[in-house]
């Protein structure tokens, strides 16, 4: 991106403009987009720590989830007014935003010093935690799940937080701190020869990714209204990674193709299983589509294992073609 501010602003105005027409929108194809968007935040921000800066962690969902509801209380204490509405939903994302930043320098800074495996055993019990306190904690709603009465997630509010989340990481990594994540990721023990403080960046990078996490949590809570603690699980942290790992680990284009993509997919073989013309010897493996889901997964990951969309792959060397040719 040779102009970032540019392909920010076009996309936010794109954003605006497509937001004006949402009431024509299928509701169906309307939440999609929604959850397209909410996924492609919280598959750029993972990649930040896990692609870019090579740190293996399984609690984003946690982050998620402290976004979610730190937001949604945030919305239930103010209340919603028609002058302030957006004004109140800005600051519920701002605080979920924080909040998530906050639990991400509390776990962060001593869980990033261990490495690999145990990395991501920290996490995961660190995102279960939460979990656990949310179901016990009555002031949320506990096990019974929390209602949010104003519906403030649209179009433009989640695409302007898309635009957003891919240009701050984009920039990020293109600078000086973005090197520190390459050498960090290459070889930390290197890094940590040459004077870099791998602890540092490593956390810098938790705590930016926990903040959109964060951002991402609210703008669901405040679309779907209602959040319960199972929906912030460790499924929901393994689909996150997923999305990085079969977008290409350090490809920020290859991840927001594959959030687009593993959101669709499932939804597509709901249609496909409902199709009258579909042979009977397939049709309840087409049905049980979570099933065909996974098993179109497990092939991914053994035909491809660097990801659909890697850096050394066709796609990324012919965009890489016509760059050179354009300049």
């Amino acid at each position: 991106m040779n102009r970032p501010k540019t392909w920010l602003l076009l996309s936010i105005l794109a954003a605006w403009v497509i937001s004006r027409f949402q009431g024509a929108i299928n509701p169906y194809y309307y939440d999609i987009l929604i959850t397209i968007g909410i996924n492609i935040i919280l598959g750029v921000s993972l990649n930040l720590v896990t692609g870019y800066t090579g740190q293996f962690s399984l609690g984003h969902a946690g982050f998620m989830s402290v976004g979610a509801y730190a937001s949604a209380m945030v919305t239930l204490s103010v209340g919603a007014h028609a002058r302030g509405e957006s004004l109140i939903f800005i600051g519920a994302l701002l605080v979920g935003g924080l909040s998530a930043a906050l639990a991400g320098l509390l776990v962060g800074g001593p869980s990033l010093r261990l490495k690999g495996d145990y990395l991501a055993i920290v996490t995961l019990g660190f995102a279960e935690i939460i979990r656990v306190v949310f179901e016990n904690v009555e002031a949320v709603g506990a096990a019974r799940g929390l209602s949010i009465p104003v519906h403030t997630t649209d179009f433009f509010w989640t695409f302007l937080s898309v635009a957003l989340t891919i240009y701050v990481v984009v920039f990020l990594v293109h600078s000086t701190y973005g090197r520190g994540f390459l050498t960090v990721r290459d070889d930390e023990v290197a890094a940590e020869a040459m004077g870099i403080n791998a602890t540092k960046y490593k956390v810098l990078a938790f705590v930016v990714a926990a903040f959109f996490a964060g951002i991402a949590g609210g703008l669901y809570a405040h679309f779907k209204q209602f959040i319960h603690p199972e929906g912030f699980g460790y499924l929901r942290s393994v689909d996150i990674v997923v999305i990085v790992i079969l977008g290409g680990m350090g490809n920020t284009p290859g991840v927001i193709i594959a959030a687009v993509l593993l959101t669709i997919l499932p939804e597509g073989l709901r249609a496909l299983g409902s199709w009258s013309a579909l042979p009977e010897a397939i049709r309840p493996l087409i049905q049980n589509r979570m099933i065909l889901y996974s098993l179109l997964l497990i092939a991914l990951m053994l035909l491809r294992p660097q990801g659909l969309f890697s850096t050394g792959g066709r796609l990324t060397k012919w965009l890489k073609r016509g760059k050179g040719a354009a300049a």
